[in-house]
C-alpha cells in the first residue's frame, strides 16, 4: 500500500513539474523563462502575462486544478429574509459543484439608487463561519459584510468547507485540496453578485480576514472579475512563515500537497505570496498586515509587497494600487485600519475610479 502510494505521488510529481518553470527568485518578478528554459526580462505585458501563466499553474501544482473557466449558472435558495436597518440580509444557499450547495449571507443595501457595487466577503478561522462577517459574531472588527452593506454595497458572505453550516469532503469530491474547492466557491458566490439586477458587475470586490485574507487573494488571481481585493492579515513570505516550517498551509483544510509533494519546505515551493500579489495587477490590491501578527511575520509582508511592486509600477504603470499598511496591532483588523480599506475600495469600486485596466 505505502509503495502504491509513493509510486502515486511521484507520477504526480513529474506530472505536474512538466507544466511550468519554476523560479528559485522570487523576489524578482520581471524575469520568465521559455519554453527551452532560457530566462528573459519582462519588457512588455506580453510578456509578463507568461510569466503571470506560470504563477497560476504552479499555484494548481499545490492546489489542484483551477475551477472551470465557465461555471454553470447558480441557482440561489432564499431561506430566511431579515429587515435591518440600512440593509436586508438574507440567508440563503447557492449551487457550486453538482448535488452541492454552500451556505451564504447575502446583504442588500435598502437605500439604493441604480446598480450598486457588491463585495465577497470571507471569515476568518472560526466556528460560526460566514454569521461573523454578517455581523452575527461577538466580533464586531470582523463584521464587514454588515458594515460594507451600510455604505452601499451588496455583500455576501459564504462559508468555507467545514465550518459554519457547510459540510463537505472536498477530497471525497475529487478536489486536491480544501482551498480549490474555497475558491470554485467564491467563484460561485462572484457569480450570485453577478446575477443580481442590483449589482454592478464591473464593481466587484473581494475582502478578508486571516482564512478570508488569504482565500480573497486565492479568489482574486483566479477570478479576474474581482476588481478590488482588501487582504487583512492573510498572508506572509513561505520562508518567513513560522520560521519555514509549513506545516499550518499543509493540513486538510488546506493543502495536502505541500507536505505530500513539497516537504513543507518554502524553498521547494512553486510559488508565494509576492507571486499572488503581482497576479492580480493591474487590479487594486491593499494590504493590511499589522507588526505585532504572530501569525503572520510582517516583514515577510513586506517582502512581498516590495517585490510585487514592480509589477504595478512598470508593467502597468498603477504604483498606487498596491497599497500596503503596517499598524501597531496584533493578529487584528482594526477600525482605522477597516475605515482605509473601505475607503480605497470606494475609490477604486463605489464609483470613483471604475476603469481599472
Amino acid at each position: 500500500m505505502y509503495v502504491r502510494a509513493l509510486i502515486t505521488a511521484l507520477a504526480i510529481s513529474r506530472a505536474i513539474y512538466a507544466e511550468a518553470p519554476v523560479y528559485q527568485d522570487r523576489r524578482n518578478l520581471l524575469v520568465y523563462q521559455d519554453g527551452r528554459g532560457n530566462s528573459h526580462e519582462v519588457r512588455t505585458r506580453a510578456d509578463w502575462l507568461r510569466r503571470r501563466a506560470h504563477v497560476l499553474e504552479n499555484m494548481e501544482k499545490v492546489m489542484g486544478p483551477r475551477p472551470a473557466r465557465k461555471l454553470p449558472a447558480p441557482e440561489v435558495t432564499v431561506l430566511e429574509e431579515t429587515r435591518l436597518p440600512g440593509y436586508v440580509r438574507r440567508k440563503i444557499t447557492y449551487s457550486t459543484d453538482q448535488g452541492d450547495r454552500v451556505p451564504a449571507y447575502l446583504l442588500i443595501p435598502a437605500h439604493r439608487s441604480g446598480k450598486l457595487p457588491a463585495m465577497l466577503c470571507l471569515h476568518q478561522t472560526t466556528r460560526i463561519g460566514k454569521a461573523e462577517p454578517a455581523g452575527l459574531g461577538t466580533n464586531q472588527n470582523l463584521a464587514y459584510a454588515a458594515e460594507l452593506a451600510g455604505r452601499g454595497y451588496v455583500t455576501i458572505a459564504p462559508d468555507y468547507p467545514n465550518f459554519g453550516e457547510y459540510k463537505f469532503d472536498p477530497y471525497a469530491n475529487g478536489y486536491a485540496s480544501a482551498t480549490m474547492k474555497g475558491i470554485r466557491n467564491h467563484m460561485g458566490a462572484v457569480d450570485v453578485l453577478a446575477s443580481l439586477p442590483e449589482v454592478d458587475r464591473r464593481r466587484i470586490g473581494a475582502i478578508g480576514h486571516s482564512l478570508g485574507g488569504h482565500n480573497a487573494l486565492f479568489a482574486a488571481v483566479f477570478d479576474e472579475r474581482i476588481a478590488a481585493v482588501v487582504t487583512s492579515c492573510g498572508f506572509t513570505s513561505f520562508a518567513k512563515y513560522k520560521g519555514g516550517d509549513l506545516t499550518g498551509w499543509s493540513h486538510r483544510g488546506y493543502m495536502p500537497r505541500i507536505a505530500e509533494l513539497f516537504g513543507r519546505d518554502p524553498v521547494k515551493m512553486p510559488f508565494d505570496f509576492s507571486e499572488i500579489l503581482a497576479a492580480i495587477a493591474p487590479r487594486a490590491v491593499f494590504v493590511n498586515a499589522p507588526r505585532r501578527d504572530d501569525n503572520f511575520e510582517v516583514t515577510g509582508v513586506e517582502d512581498c509587497v516590495r517585490a510585487a511592486l514592480p509589477v504595478f509600477d512598470r508593467v502597468y504603470g498603477k504604483r498606487d494600487r498596491l497599497v500596503a499598511v503596517y499598524p501597531d496591532s496584533a493578529h487584528e483588523f482594526p477600525p482605522e485600519v477597516r475605515r482605509a480599506s473601505y475607503d480605497f475600495l470606494d475609490l477604486w469600486l463605489n464609483g470613483l475610479r471604475i476603469s481599472i485596466r
